[in-house]
């Protein structure tokens, strides 16, 4: 879930790097817009946190950043996005090293693989399987995954030739990802293993 934060002016990229209110809300820049990040939902924060882990298995740690870095697109004004989920190449994470923040900016070269995290909501999914599909497909990520509580399934987008390919998976299929060829895990075991357990009743 995002909300627009209306501000007195459309800011610049420039702007919105200098950006402080004084608080510790997360936003994402849209058209020169600040849209306020929320926290998510419990069922979504698992399965940011639980893909985290699996990552860990395939990445070095350092190359791994969970919802901690942003990145710079292309748009009708300034764009940046925070993804719930980013894997840094090596260039990716060197250019951040003397930076003043995890800004990705457009000089600079993109992550491997960026995985949003579908929130309830029309606006949300137009968000994430358009918006951001297109933006990150023109940023050249190699790979965009969509992860879907909803409906169950989640799409891996490869850059192919100057656009993305999508493959959408449900189900016991094991989810097939050129960066993590060595990937194990079926679409349902990434949904259930990421449930909160229930609590004991009293």
């Amino acid at each position: 879930m995002t909300q627009t934060t209306k501000t007195q002016k459309l800011l610049t990229f420039e702007e919105y790097l200098a950006y402080d209110d004084g608080t510790d809300t997360r936003y994402e820049l849209v058209d020169g817009e600040l849209v306020e990040m929320p926290p998510e939902s419990q069922e979504n924060s698992n399965l940011a946190r639980f893909l985290f882990v699996e990552l860990l298995k395939h990445f070095s740690f350092y190359l791994v950043a969970h919802k901690d870095t942003e990145i710079e697109v292309a748009g009708r004004r300034a764009r940046c996005r925070l993804p719930d989920l980013m894997v840094h190449t090596e260039e990716s994470y060197a250019a951040l090293i003397d930076a003043p923040r995890a800004t990705l900016t457009r000089d600079m070269p993109p992550p491997a693989l960026v995985i949003e995290i579908v929130s309830p909501g029309t606006a949300n999914h137009v968000r994430d399987y358009r918006y951001k599909r297109t933006e990150y497909a023109a940023r050249e990520i190699l790979e965009y995954w969509i992860v879907d509580a909803q409906m169950q399934q989640i799409t891996i987008c490869q850059w192919v030739e100057g656009q993305y390919e999508d493959k959408v998976f449900t189900g016991a299929t094991c989810i097939q990802s050129v960066l993590i060829p060595d990937w194990a895990l079926t679409v349902e075991q990434v949904f259930n293993r990421a449930k909160q357990p229930e609590l004991p009743s009293e």
